[in-house]
């Protein structure tokens, strides 16, 4: 599988490289496009007052360069929190994409969206501030609505990012348990 991997609020950090090792040891092809132009940050806070700075239509603009040298090849898009809002953007808009990873997060979905079955494994924890059950409940709704097949792993008591071991959020349990089952979703694409 050819995979777009896009970063957290966080920026380009370790546990996004590391993630994008696994993924290529397990037989993928993987970009990790810097969208915050080599930028990291220690908080949420400090990387989404960068976000707001840099713009929501900037942000977009760099996924899609990134992302469209390669999109002939039918990418699977994903992404970690910020990134995965980013990944279901983009692969809703991609009429070639194969698959859609979804790790801490999702995103609003247009009205008019539309996809052919596409296949979306959403990685989340259970309870995540970002993500409340009433939002999780109405996207998942939507997603199907709009065609695609829709599979969600909630992890109880894991932080919001708990793959990325350099935060206080890390499950190794969780986090353990969600590649297993992400490269099973891979190998079935």
């Amino acid at each position: 599988m050819n995979i777009m991997l896009f970063h957290s609020t966080y920026g380009l950090r370790p546990a996004v490289r590391a993630a994008a090792d696994r993924l290529r040891a397990a037989g993928h092809e993987v970009w990790t496009p810097d969208l915050f132009d080599g930028r990291t940050f220690e908080s949420v806070e400090e990387g989404l007052a960068f976000k707001d700075e840099l713009g929501n239509d900037e942000l977009l603009k760099r996924a899609v360069l990134a992302a469209a040298p390669y999109s002939d090849r039918g990418l699977v898009y994903a992404g970690f929190s910020l990134g995965a809002a980013t990944a279901q953007t983009l692969a809703l808009g991609d009429a070639k994409a194969r698959g859609l990873l979804l790790l801490h997060g999702t995103s609003d979905i247009a009205a008019n969206a539309s996809v052919d079955e596409l296949p979306v494994q959403l990685h989340v924890a259970e309870p995540d501030a970002f993500e409340t059950d009433d939002w999780l409940s109405a996207w998942y709704l939507q997603m199907g609505r709009a065609g695609a097949d829709v599979e969600v792993y909630r992890y109880a008591g894991a932080g919001h990012l708990y793959t990325d071991p350099d935060l206080d959020d890390y499950d190794a349990e969780a986090a353990e348990a969600t590649w297993r089952t992400a490269l099973g979703f891979l190998e079935s694409l």
